[in-house]
């Protein structure tokens, strides 16, 4: 059973980042800028902020966080967006979710100029990506793409079943994995809460992506013997084990589905260091403007 190490990938992939910023900054060529929108205190959400601030600096990218109180309006937060659309010197924009209840988060994503939608969530992105056209992929599934392809994976002609169906890993991963490229050429299955006999179509997959946001909702009857298992799952959960009070666990029972893999991701260490080295991928293509 091999482990794929997302971390290790991840820093990899930052290290290649890091040259090729290395190699502007020795041309005199602008540096990319990535800025992010952070509404309120949610405290994950200020976690994943400060991670991505980081991951910037290890690559020699420039960082900017907007901060702004709960409070804020609708009117104000689109108005903030149209001013870094407006600003040249920043290639790419995020705004964190989730956002408050009062807050439309289909009017934020469309606001934002879809050449710097480095989340890849704007309406025209998807639609690009769903076309095979240029455009910014969201970020945890340009990650497991990513994971995939250097550990390896041979998906040419296998049965690929997808636990989850949204817009941030399920239904873009559905399509990138059906596309005729490498990762891809698939069969594609995707299960959801309304699917019924999940265990019966999940023990059919030759590779197993589990999105499903319910804690080790994937158990050893459900996988097949061989089958490579995609852990997008990530779940806090008390333990007096570690000195923070908790511990971090996925979708799959990993300690019982491992032992019938060919591959798996864990958790921590599988997908989740993949997502902010993936939105370091779309950040260069945009100061490259890849997507026009």
């Amino acid at each position: 059973m091999n482990i794929i190490d997302g971390k290790k990938i991840a820093d990899k992939i930052k290290s290649e980042i890091a040259k090729e910023v290395n190699d502007m900054l020795n041309n005199n060529i602008k540096v990319p800028h990535l800025a992010a929108i952070i509404v309120g205190e949610d405290p994950a959400s200020q976690t994943y902020v400060a991670n991505k601030e980081k991951a910037c600096r290890e690559v020699g990218f420039i960082s900017s966080v907007y901060k702004y109180p709960a409070s804020i309006s609708e009117k104000e937060l689109l108005a903030a967006i149209e001013f870094i659309n407006n600003d040249d010197d920043i290639d790419g924009l995020i705004v964190q979710q989730p956002l408050p209840k009062h807050i439309s988060v289909d009017k934020v994503i469309e606001k934002i100029n879809y050449t710097k939608d480095v989340d890849g969530f704007h309406p025209i992105n998807f639609g690009r990506m769903a076309s095979n056209l240029p455009a910014y992929i969201a970020a945890t599934p340009l990650g497991i793409l990513e994971l995939l392809k250097r550990s390896g994976v041979e998906t040419e002609g296998k049965h690929c079943v997808i636990l989850g169906r949204s817009h941030i890993v399920g239904s873009p991963m559905s399509i990138l994995l059906a596309r005729n490229t490498n990762p891809g050429n698939c069969t594609v299955t995707i299960c959801h809460s309304k699917t019924k006999n999940i265990k019966d179509i999940t023990k059919q997959a030759d590779i197993l992506i589990v999105a499903i946001g319910k804690l080790e909702f994937v158990t050893a009857d459900m996988v097949k013997e061989g089958a490579v298992v995609i852990d997008v799952g990530m779940h806090r959960i008390p333990s007096t084990e570690t000195k923070s009070g908790f511990r971090l666990k996925g979708d799959v029972k990993y300690d019982e589905v491992s032992k019938k893999c060919s591959a798996i991701t864990p958790v921590p260490g599988g997908v989740g260091p993949m997502t902010i080295t993936a939105l370091l991928m779309n950040t260069l293509r945009a100061i490259k403007k890849e997507i026009q």
